[in-house]
């Protein structure tokens, strides 16, 4: 990495209070790092550079003026590609949207970092529609791992993480329903936190398709991070409050859960969840081994009924009627047995009723209840897993869920990506994807924390930063 990018948000910040570098210059630093890279990784696929430029100048002339500023003022940002900004409107990889018209206006998250100074200046790659583990597109290709560019850098926020790692942006902004912020974290080595639901605005998001913003139910927006100081950074921006002061992890209560039927785990992502168990423990947390007051399988049933409506509710007129058309025929499939976990599942989800969905919303209400009570009963917070396997290699073949992963030597379906993510996202609760060392060929390898609250996931990662070292960036 240059030196310029490769300190943390923080300091950057100090250094241009200090005057030790001027936003212009910093901003020609991280662009200067994407021009080098972008042939490898290509993670950035939009500028505005006219208006960055114009924007940094700015703050250098305020500053020096003595005028106030924000808590960003003068730090460059690029931002995912799912998430409008102007003069670089989202195509969430839609080659439908790649013309949309230029005069949209910021989305929400972007208003609130530019209200603070930050330099916005380029956006960042995602699969279509924001749909898949993996982030490649037909408008801008596809983005690779900076540890490994065989490798993908996970998805849909895969383009954010890849440019956070290899020293292209500082900070970013991603958004996740189906893991999109904790996988791209894990495989590239960075932080991330998925916020409650309904905590910040995601108006401004594609999907759903522009000028039909509603708040769909599961998806959130949520910063990403080289390190819990300046996740929490933005964090505060992207909710406009600093938040409760630090605490102390020492006689807290960890709950390790990362044995579950059904939900692979390949064995150097158990090794980091041991890792970061056993530096809980020596910095003095109460870690044991702990069950789900619900079972896996009750979980992901109700996971994906929420899942797939929403996400057929957002689906092209033409699709979602070709689902209907192939009800009769599914639910006979289903009946049969033939078909429970593929195909005809899938569609009766996407396709099913309002009274279909509310009795999976009753479901996941008992279970959120239940997981209330189980940190009530004294567990602070859950310990897991992110993703079965670590990075995997560029997979583009369709369909989709025909695909698998290598794990441990054993073929696993392609969709176990959602298990380990889905507590915190069907239960509407916040999770921190930290990094928990690597695997022997170098791939990184995170865990996330699950607790009741935003603010106290950071004192746990911070911890696990001082004693397993944190990011430790790619040598690309």
């Amino acid at each position: 990495m240059s030196s310029l990018t490769t300190r943390t948000a923080r300091e950057m910040l100090a250094d241009l209070v200090a005057k030790r570098v001027s936003a212009r210059e910093l901003l020609e630093a991280h662009v200067a790092r994407n021009d080098a890279l972008t042939a490898k990784l290509n993670a950035v696929v939009a500028t505005d550079l006219a208006r960055a430029r114009k924007d940094a100048l700015a703050i250098d002339d305020a500053r020096a003026k003595g005028e106030p500023l924000g808590a960003l003022a003068g730090l460059p940002m690029t931002i995912k590609d799912g998430t409008d900004v102007e003069n670089m409107p989202a195509t969430s990889g839609n080659p439908a949207l790649a013309d949309r018209p230029k005069d949209c206006t910021d989305a929400d998250v972007v208003k609130s970092v530019r209200h603070e100074g930050a330099v916005v200046w380029g956006k960042t790659n995602v699969p279509l529609m924001l749909g898949d583990f993996q982030s490649y597109n037909d408008i801008y290709g596809t983005t690779n791992n900076p540890y490994d560019v065989t490798r993908v850098p996970g998805g849909s926020s895969g383009g954010a993480a890849a440019a956070l790692a290899a020293g292209i942006t500082p900070l970013e902004i991603g958004s996740d329903i189906g893991g999109s912020l904790r996988h791209p974290a894990n495989f590239c080595g960075v932080l991330a936190l998925k916020p409650t639901w309904g905590k910040i605005s995601l108006r401004g998001q594609v999907p759903p398709l522009p000028g039909r913003y509603v708040d769909l139910d599961l998806g959130v927006t949520g910063p990403m991070a080289r390190n819990a100081g300046d996740l929490r950074l933005l964090w505060n921006v992207l909710r406009g409050s600093a938040g409760s002061p630090s605490r102390d992890v020492k006689g807290a209560r960890v709950a390790v859960w990362d044995d579950e039927p059904g939900f692979p785990l390949a064995s150097e992502v158990r090794d980091g969840v041991k890792r970061a168990a056993d530096a809980f423990t020596k910095a003095g947390a109460i870690v044991e081994r702990a069950n789900l007051p619900f079972s896996g399988d009750e979980l992901m049933q109700t996971y994906n009924d929420l899942l797939i409506a929403v996400l057929g509710a957002t689906f092209p007129r033409e699709l979602y009627d070709s689902f209907v058309m192939q009800r009769t025929q599914d639910l006979e499939a289903i009946r049969e047995g033939k078909d429970p976990f593929g195909a005809s599942a899938y569609r009766l989800r996407a396709t099913a009723s309002y009274r279909d969905v509310l009795a999976a919303m009753t479901k996941r209400q008992a279970m959120k209840d239940k997981l209330a009570a189980f940190h009530a009963s004294g567990w602070d917070i859950i310990l897991s897993p992110i993703s079965p396997v670590p990075a995997f290699p560029h997979d583009h073949s369709q369909p989709q869920m025909a695909r698998t992963l290598d794990m441990d030597g054993t073929k696993i379906p392609y969709m176990t990506m959602l298990n380990w993510i889905a507590l915190a996202t069907a239960l509407h609760g916040p999770a921190l994807a930290v990094p928990a060392g690597r695997t022997k060929t170098g791939l990184p390898v995170g865990v996330q924390l699950i607790g009741p609250s935003e603010d106290r996931l950071f004192d746990y990662a911070h911890v696990l930063e001082e004693r397993l070292g944190g990011f430790n960036p790619p040598a690309i």
